[in-house]
């Protein structure tokens, strides 16, 4: 099957992004992105550690 660019992009669909077929109805077939959930949540607990205490848990564990 071939999708066009231009609908591609206004989708914000780039090269290497996973897609879920759903299927809609008859004839209708539907393109979910699929939710990277490292990309989802990297950085979510920013704040949580003080200052230096993750690089002293870390050594913690050599």
């Amino acid at each position: 099957m071939t999708l066009p660019v231009e609908a591609l992009r206004r989708a914000g669909i780039r090269t290497g992004d996973r897609l879920r077929a759903e299927v809609r109805g008859p004839g209708q077939v539907l393109l979910v992105r699929e939710v990277d959930p490292i990309e989802r949540f990297a950085g979510a607990l920013t704040g949580v550690y003080g200052s230096g205490e993750l690089d002293q848990l870390r050594d913690e564990w050599d």
